[in-house]
């Protein structure tokens, strides 16, 4: 508060001080003390500065209430929805111009109107009563759709939601927003449209089908039934035609098959009783060890034993430890982690968990290094390694068959083989027998890869002199039965006529084991000999009647792969 020009207080000030000076003296009945009107003047100008700046907050809040009271005021009336306020009983008390738009009539015409003469149908009457009766009892926001009828004509969907205003907890009115769906209504029911065009098309070309697949299975049976009596009577004819023709082979044939064990061929003593050991192995998961020669057939035990097992439906997985150079033996067993070391450029699966499930052939276990003998007995004894480079642990489940041609009890004594490791592999032991211990076999033998090399080759030899079948016999065999595969291979190539015509001397191959003997000629040897030989009698032609092909009784490319393997050349 300041004062006027002559140093007083203002007029307002003036009579208030009087007023207040003769409403004291009327109450008290005394008069007030200097001092204590200045008291008193004092704080009713406090009073003064005080109400006037509540006075200025007021007049500010009130302009800042009726900005945005214009501000909403203009979001309701031009807002894209269309805003509704309805009476309990369903009249319209006030709508915005968005809504009086969506119904086609101006504002002013829609006040205390009944909303549902707006609604095309009384299936939407009741339902927009419901609505109402609903959102009055439930207190909440809730959703309808009806058809309406704007007053131009036009048909549309509106999406209704409302909520109740309660005055003293009794519903008052009813808020409602209404949104045109009709575009999303329209494409609700094409979408339905295309559905049930689609399944109807589904339905008609389901049943087509049903009918072109009875159509043709009766085809296919009809078809089948004819090619069944074609295929008997062409086997009948096939049948009669071969035994006439090859009547000495099948029966050959037919013996071989009666002591054919899998791939293992034989009715000795000696290999009936590898017969009787792998058949009471098999089924169990007990650990082999495959003991003999090499060229006995450790590995055709091996596949045998796993094809009678319960492990027949996964896969026997094959390691020849001779095979593996030592740096690598490791990683292909176990398996590595990229970058485990120089090299390994890529993450590798080791044969182990390839084998998981199924059966693992080590081969020649007596080659592997002694490093590594310990890392086997881990997983024989636990199931579980760790690939290079890696430090997890992998659990596999494998069945181990071993094999080897040395003894093992001696590489044990000489520091080689780890006697832990031949006690955990030499739980089961078959010893394979060679050949020379298997003689009744090598006739059996011979058929069988007669017969063999006669499909691969092309040939047909029928029969086997008495003279060559006892050379056969008599040979003592030192390859066992993969020589006398390749012995048998080589003589079907170089036989001519239908005769099987063994040129290995035997006699001279016999007596190979003297040391005494010098110069003996390697079989390959012999075979270059024959070819050459032969080349000579038909003056170097290869082909034609009295060619070389035909003298040897061989394809002529088969003759020409022959020259350039033993780098025969006319001379």
């Amino acid at each position: 508060m300041g004062t006027n020009r002559d140093g007083n207080m203002p007029t307002k000030t003036s009579n208030l001080r009087s007023r207040a000076e003769n409403h004291l003296d009327a109450t008290t009945g005394f008069s007030q003390t200097g001092d204590e009107t200045k008291r008193l003047l004092h704080e009713l100008q406090v009073h003064q500065v005080e109400l006037e700046m509540q006075n200025a907050e007021l007049l500010q809040s009130r302009e800042e209430l009726e900005t945005s009271r214009n501000k909403f005021a203009e979001l309701y009336e031009f807002a894209p929805v269309g805003y509704f306020t309805f009476t309990t009983n369903g009249l319209i008390h006030e709508v915005n111009l968005a809504g009086a738009q969506l119904l086609g009539i101006e504002r002013q015409l829609l006040t205390n109107h009944p909303f549902a003469s707006f609604i095309a149908d009384s299936e939407g009457e009741d339902i927009f009563s419901q609505h109402l009766q609903m959102v009055m009892n439930r207190q909440g926001l809730l959703k309808c759709e009806v058809r309406l009828k704007a007053n131009h004509g036009a048909l549309l969907h509106g999406q209704l939601q409302s909520v109740a205003v309660s005055i003293q907890n009794r519903p008052d009115h009813i808020l409602t927003s209404i949104i045109d769906v009709t575009t999303r209504k329209q494409l609700e029911e094409a979408l339905q449209q295309a559905h049930d065009k689609l399944e109807s098309t589904v339905h008609e070309r389901t049943e087509e089908l049903l009918k072109t697949n009875l159509r043709l299975t009766q085809e296919i049976a009809e078809r089948r039934k004819a090619e069944e009596s074609l295929k008997i009577t062409l086997t009948e004819i096939q049948e009669l035609k071969d035994r006439l023709r090859a009547e000495n082979v099948y029966l050959q044939q037919e013996v071989a098959e009666e002591y054919n064990f899998g791939e293992i061929i034989g009715q000795s003593n000696a290999i009936s009783y590898v017969f009787f050991r792998v058949e009471q192995v098999a089924p169990m998961d007990t650990t082999v060890l495959l003991l003999g020669e090499t060229g006995t057939g450790k590995g055709v035990v091996a596949r045998a034993i796993h094809s009678r097992s319960a492990r027949k439906n996964r896969p026997m997985i094959t390691v020849n430890c001779t095979a593996l150079p030592g740096n690598l033996i490791e990683s292909e067993l176990f398996g590595r982690e990229r970058g485990a070391f120089t090299g390994a450029d890529a993450r590798q699966m080791g044969r182990f968990e390839l084998a998981d499930g199924g059966t693992i052939f080590l081969d020649e276990i007596g080659e592997m290094p002694l490093e590594l003998q310990c890392k086997l007995l881990r997983v024989i004894q636990d199931g579980e390694f760790e690939r290079l480079g890696s430090p997890r642990t992998i659990k596999v489940n494998v069945r181990i068959i071993a094999a080897s041609n040395r003894n093992l009890e001696e590489e044990i004594k000489n520091g080689r083989f780890r006697e832990d490791l031949f006690y955990r592999l030499n739980v089961f032991p078959i010893t394979m027998p060679p050949l020379r211990q298997r003689e009744e076999d090598i006739q059996l033998l011979v058929n069988h890869f007669v017969a063999k090399f006669n499909k691969k080759i092309g040939k047909k030899i029928v029969t086997v002199s008495k003279e060559t079948l006892h050379a056969l016999q008599n040979y003592n065999w030192p390859g066992n039965v993969r020589e006398l595969e390749s012995v048998i291979e080589r003589a079907v190539i170089t036989s001519q006529g239908s005769a099987l015509q063994v040129l290995d001397r035997f006699d001279t191959l016999q007596t190979a084991a003297d040391p005494g003997v010098q110069n003996i000629k390697a079989l390959t040897e012999l075979e270059h000999d024959h070819i050459l030989q032969v080349l000579q009698k038909a003056g170097w032609r290869i082909e034609g009647h009295n060619g070389a092909a035909v003298l040897l009784g061989i394809n002529p490319s088969t003759l020409r792969a022959r020259m350039r393997k033993f780098g025969i050349r006319r001379q």
